[in-house]
């Protein structure tokens, strides 16, 4: 087997994620060179890949006659939108998905992306936390069997008693199965009455081991919610009505892990931010890989407000919302322009 089939960087002397050899990968090189004009160092540099890998990928490109004037416009206009919101959050990594119109559900999409993903991105040996939502779930329908030895998987969230399908310890459970991983589980609720609590919990049953390792971990997959009636978090019994009011008059814009957080990505100051079992977010948020997974057009406050709390190095999320957030962060850049009297290029 040679290295191009195992997903070998030559020039760089290290293996490369199979999701990194994949045609989507081979656009994007190919709309940054031909569209930005970017150069291939430039490409190598921004991507995390080898200079002698860019070239042979937009050789792959040309033979495929895949490159002309433009893109396919679809195809365009999807590259277009992962290469936006990589430079306007600084992200890594976008994965923008279409959908057949905004009033669409775009979760079995997203689903399907997240699920390809995290299967290429797997490795021996790896350590991955999960989070809990219905996309993530979801997920699962796209993950194909295979065995991924050393794999380690951690809940990152305590269980829920109702809607047993979409229990966070289940859907971690179910993960593992299908990688014959080890998995690690918060055995408590993933709301207890006080913090004092949750600090018994913690000390005195068990589960300071599942924190301690969660503390080196390679990778987290995570969920976003929403404030409202409508989120997943009030759906399933876990946030009261009247909390719900209460989070929103304290600033929440949304949640990761039922930590909830404001437009601009801090914990805002309510109770139920002490009371849940779930792992710190200063634990996800140093993962080297954090993969955050959302889109609907409830959700674009709350993906702000998650860009700056946890800083993924990847996003997955559909092509209306990627829209939106480019948008919404179009006019803040906008008015900050307004308001200081020169745009950046000119202060340059």
């Amino acid at each position: 087997m040679s290295a191009d089939e195992v997903g070998y960087d030559i020039d760089n002397g290290k293996a490369a994620s199979p999701a990194r050899r994949s045609p989507r990968l081979r656009h994007r090189i190919a709309w940054m060179y031909y569209v930005e004009e970017m150069t291939q160092s430039a490409i190598a540099d921004r991507l995390g890949i080898g200079r002698i890998t860019v070239g042979r990928m937009l050789s792959e490109a040309r033979a495929a006659h895949e490159v002309r004037i433009s893109l396919t416009r679809g195809l365009a206009e999807l590259t277009e939108a992962e290469i936006g919101l990589q430079n306007r959050y600084d992200i890594g990594e976008a994965i923008v998905v279409p959908v057949s119109s905004a009033r669409s559900d775009a979760r079995p999409a997203i689903a399907a992306a997240t699920g390809n993903y995290v299967s290429d991105m797997l490795r021996p040996n790896m350590k991955i936390g999960l989070g809990w939502g219905q996309t993530l779930l979801g997920s699962l329908t796209f993950l194909p069997e295979r065995q991924v030895p050393g794999l380690s998987v951690v809940s990152l969230l305590g269980g829920i008693t109702r809607a047993r399908q979409a229990n966070p310890a289940e859907f971690a459970a179910q993960f593992a199965r299908f990688f014959l991983a080890d998995c690690y589980l918060l055995a408590a609720p993933a709301i207890v009455d006080s913090a004092k609590t949750k600090e018994t919990l913690i000390e005195r049953c068990g589960l300071s081991d599942v924190f301690e390792f969660s503390k080196s971990l390679d990778a987290v997959v995570v969920s976003v919610g929403e404030i409202g009636p409508n989120s997943t978090s009030c759906l399933f019994g876990a946030v009261s009505a009247a909390d719900n009011a209460a989070l929103k008059s304290a600033g929440a814009v949304g949640d990761v892990l039922f930590k909830f957080f404001d437009i601009n990505g801090k914990l805002v100051d309510h109770p139920l931010n002490e009371r849940t079992m779930s792992i710190p977010i200063e634990s996800v948020s140093s993962a080297p890989i954090r993969v955050l997974v959302a889109g609907g057009p409830t959700k674009v406050e709350a993906m702000r407000g998650a860009f700056k709390l946890l800083r993924p190095t990847v996003v997955i999320t559909d092509e209306f919302t990627a829209r939106a957030l480019l948008k919404e962060g179009a006019g803040k850049a906008a008015s900050g322009k307004s308001a200081s009297g020169k745009s950046k290029a000119a202060s340059a």
